[in-house]
């Protein structure tokens, strides 16, 4: 299975920002931009990559348990920023930072115990992917427009694991399909 640890923003902070991202389908050059769906926005924690079904139950346990040691958080979607000259344009955060990091680094760690192949250590960078480019492309314009963005506030309550499925159609522009298949509740949450 392809896997991945995030964060889920509930539907009133993804409802917010659809009507950004509205706004920003609306500006010029947008549909050279390869646009991602509403149904799979998420905070990425770690990413796990193929795991085999055999190691999913350890990492599950140990997901489990890196939740349980995390305090639920105050958490908004905020501003915006992008990677790989315009690759990816994504939506920042702003409230718990320091404890969604720390659950990052515990995400990470849980998949290293279990055995996943989790390649280098990179500081862990809080983004809500919206769009992505094949190549170079000039995204300052949308930057500059989500700067002004604010979501709703909500409160971190759990982790989820989640399974990526990868298009197969070979249709252009099909997105993948994500699935939670857990969902660990944070400290006192559960």
């Amino acid at each position: 299975m392809r896997l991945f640890a995030a964060v889920l923003p509930p539907e009133d902070v993804t409802a917010a920002l659809a009507d950004e991202v509205a706004v920003l389908r609306g500006l010029p050059g947008a549909d050279g931009l390869r646009w991602t769906g509403r149904p799979g926005w998420h905070l990425t924690l770690a990413f796990y990559g193929e795991v085999d079904d055999d190691v999913v139950p350890d990492l599950s346990a140990r997901l489990e348990r890196a939740a349980r040691r995390t305090a639920p958080f105050e958490l908004a979607l905020r501003g915006g920023g992008q990677f790989g000259r315009g690759r990816a344009l994504w939506a920042g955060a702003e409230g718990g930072l320091a404890t969604l990091r720390l659950l990052a680094d515990r995400a990470e760690s849980a998949g290293r115990r279990a055995g996943v192949e989790m390649g280098e250590h990179r500081r862990y960078k809080p983004h809500l992917t919206l769009a992505r480019s094949r190549q170079s492309f000039d995204v300052r314009p949308y930057v500059e427009a989500l700067s002004a963005f604010t979501g709703p506030t909500w409160t971190v309550t759990d982790l989820a694991l989640v399974r990526s499925n990868l298009p197969e159609s070979g249709v252009p522009g099909e997105q993948p399909r994500y699935e939670a298949v857990a969902r660990s509740p944070l400290g006192a949450a559960g």
